[in-house]
């Protein structure tokens, strides 16, 4: 690791915790020709993963497509930092439990929406609208029914329970 003020790439880890999230750690570290401290993380990342589009084209998974089309369903929803690098998590955990090297865009797709359907429904609807290709406001209102028919089941189980 390159230490940021001077560019050396002589530093030693002076400590190492699991980060917040719980799916990363983090590391101090110090350059052993300035002194210089500084912080760094280590995730998991999915190697070697080849995403097949709807036309046939392939390209390596990219984390970071995935949490920009997150972050855009997601626009000006209550979701914490946290919960979003939680989300991103499982997701992958998702991905890398098909145990495939080459996975289809829809199979990304359908496990994003399953993932926020959990997560946030609107968040959810606005994915999906754009995933599925909406044509008009009855394959819309469609989606909606569905959603509040689940939670209306699931309401009724839980008075069930009580």
């Amino acid at each position: 690791m390159r230490c940021p003020a001077c560019n050396v790439s002589d530093t030693k880890v002076l400590d190492s915790r699991v980060a917040s999230d719980g799916f990363s750690i983090r590391r101090r570290r110090e350059c052993l020709k300035c002194g210089f401290r500084f912080s760094t993380y280590e995730e998991v990342e999915i190697l070697d993963l080849t995403i097949v589009k709807r036309d046939g084209r392939k390209e390596s998974y990219s984390r970071e497509k995935l949490t920009n089309g997150l972050k855009k369903s997601l626009e000006k929803r209550p979701i914490t930092e946290e919960n979003f690098k939680k989300l991103v998590s499982r997701i992958e955990r998702d991905l890398q439990l098909l145990r495939k090297s080459e996975i289809t865009s829809q199979q990304i797709g359908q496990i994003v929406m399953k993932e926020l359907r959990k997560t946030d429904q609107v968040a959810y609807i606005r994915y999906a609208s754009v995933y599925e290709s909406f044509k008009d406001a009855q394959t819309f209102h469609r989606e909606l029914n569905k959603l509040l028919k689940e939670n209306k089941s699931k309401r009724a189980v839980k008075i069930k329970k009580k």
